[in-house]
């Protein structure tokens, strides 16, 4: 099922795309469990600094393929397997150790939020449209995908979504912060590139000491290990000796660690 998401790298920038267009890319069984498989390579290879994931056509993800959810072995907890294979998937992507940016065009509901959401950041255009669907089919949303979209959107609008279903469009996405830009259709693509470019060039260090910083908070921890190590590694390294000297100097700075 890595056939349906196609990895391509041009220089530092990975793209991740969703694609089944014909079913709006809605993740089967087999799309779930091969995630993590495809993100793998991609965490360790020093060349990738910046991951886009975006979908294949006008839709982003309508999410899990609903002929999945009853297939489960056990009938007393049918959707068993199908759950195990997402949330692994959503946890290798939540925690992809560099910048990851969500590129959301049409439909995006269900588990295509739920792997916008565990992005660092989501970009759409006016077509975007969200929704998470689970009492619309009897689904008890689970906690950890609960708690990524809590953390975004705050508890009503969070209740808002989970307990009616009801789809809202990209301008109410923006302002209740599901999405954090908003592009002309036309230029959707050419925002997120120039913006990974910006994140190509800075600090990998500090990016991945934000990254694990913020997860070590929302946790419930404080992240002071996560900081000092990562601040001394800055100093061990010559980022933050680079950073000075190129504000100094008034130039572009060219960090020396890749990640």
């Amino acid at each position: 099922m890595a056939d349906h998401l196609p990895v391509t790298v041009d220089g530092p920038i990975a793209v991740l795309t969703i694609d089944r267009p014909e079913k709006r890319n809605a993740m089967t069984m087999g799309m779930w469990a091969a995630l993590p498989g495809v993100l793998a390579p991609l965490a360790t290879d020093p060349a990738v600094r910046v991951l886009l994931v975006t979908g294949a056509g006008p839709c982003f993800c309508a999410g899990a393929d609903i002929s999945d959810l009853l297939r489960g072995e056990d009938p007393a907890d049918p959707m068993a397997d199908v759950r195990r294979r997402n949330l692994a998937a959503q946890a290798a992507l939540r925690n992809f150790p560099k910048p990851t940016v969500a590129m959301i065009r049409g439909h995006c509901i269900g588990g295509g939020v739920e792997l916008a959401t565990c992005c660092d950041l989501r970009f759409a255009d006016p077509t975007a449209t969200f929704g998470i669907t689970p009492a619309k089919v009897g689904i008890v949303y689970t906690p950890a995908s609960t708690k990524a979209l809590l953390d975004l959107v705050g508890p009503a609008t969070t209740k808002y979504l989970l307990y009616s279903g009801e789809l809202i469009d990209a301008g109410d996405a923006l302002r209740t912060g599901l999405v954090d830009r908003l592009a002309p259709a036309d230029r959707l693509e050419t925002e997120v590139r120039e913006f990974a470019d910006v994140l190509v060039s800075r600090s990998a260090l500090t990016q991945r000491a934000t990254k694990e910083v913020l997860a070590a908070l929302t946790a419930g921890g404080d992240g002071e290990l996560h900081a000092a190590a990562r601040y001394r590694e800055t100093i061990a390294a010559g980022e933050l000796a680079e950073g000075v000297a190129a504000f100094a100097e008034r130039r572009p700075p060219h960090f020396p660690w890749a990640g």
